[in-house]
């Protein structure tokens, strides 16, 4: 196979974008993938937000080639709801990606959807902190639906993106379990209190809810990188991607789809030092 082209788009808003460009840019370097970051889309211009800009300087620093088009200029130019402009925005969007030919592309942090043209046009990984059979929507609606539902295990996948957020066919997934010494204390301090309740009083800052996010989000760029380097060798077919065999079972009498990388990430996380998975 050759070289694995990837397009990356993000809106660049925050560290979190930052750090996962830079995980996988180094990685891919670092591990020996026969993969490259073709180009790097922004739906933000200079000057927008401190945040993307500083997105902007660390694409420039890895002498990625960067494209960019505000969507916050175009909403403004075209008023109403951005919905009923999306196909347009997306089109001007592919016209200035003309030239480049991803083989995939990776939705690290962009703040928009596409319309159902784009989705036609590249496969979108999209990556969410969630476990194929569990939780939508953002990160912090799935924590705290884990933390309602007293869930014993969480993960992550990597899924294509499509009209169905969070719910296109699931590439990978990687484990996380919620039980044992590191979770045990906390969820005891939660027995007999009203989840909705300690939401309102404590937020993001309840110890139980810290913690569940910090073990998904340790695990993230890793399965999104192993994720990337099983396309690259082949290990995930290109071709197969709309329409995943199961392949493994969740356990619990619950089916799902893609590859499981507990072990490849795993294996990654302990050589930096980390705890692994499942």
């Amino acid at each position: 196979m050759s070289t694995l082209n990837i397009g990356w788009f993000s809106t660049g808003n925050g560290p979190g974008s930052r750090g996962l460009l830079r995980f996988v840019q180094e990685r891919l370097s670092r591990e020996g993938v026969d993969a490259r970051i073709q180009f790097v889309f922004s739906n933000r211009e200079a000057g927008e937000a401190e945040g993307s800009d500083e997105y902007m300087e660390l694409v420039r620093a890895y002498d990625l080639p960067l494209v960019t088009l505000s969507s916050t200029k175009f909403r403004r130019a075209r008023r109403g709801r951005f919905a009923d402009h999306r196909e347009e925005f997306d089109g001007l969007v592919a016209e200035r990606l003309t030239g480049f030919r991803p083989d995939i592309c990776v939705l690290a942090g962009y703040m928009l959807i596409f319309g159902p043209a784009m989705s036609r046009r590249h496969q979108f990984l999209n990556l969410h902190p969630a476990l194929p059979d569990g939780p939508i929507g953002t990160w912090q609606q799935v924590v705290w639906e884990l933390i309602e539902t007293r869930a014993r295990r969480t993960g992550a996948m990597v899924h294509l993106a499509t009209e169905v957020v969070d719910r296109g066919p699931v590439v990978s997934y990687c484990t996380v379990p919620l039980t044992g010494d590191e979770f045990a204390h906390h969820w005891i301090a939660l027995e007999g209190q009203d989840v909705p309740g300690v939401k309102d009083s404590e937020g993001e800052d309840f110890p139980l809810f810290q913690v569940i996010r910090q073990r998904q989000y340790a695990q993230e760029p890793y399965l999104l990188f192993e994720t990337l380097r099983a396309v690259a060798n082949g290990k995930v077919s290109l071709e197969a991607l709309g329409g995943l065999p199961r392949q493994r079972s969740m356990g619990d009498g619950q089916d799902s789809w893609g590859i499981c990388l507990d072990e490849e990430v795993g294996r990654l996380m302990e050589a930096d030092g980390l705890g692994g998975g499942a």
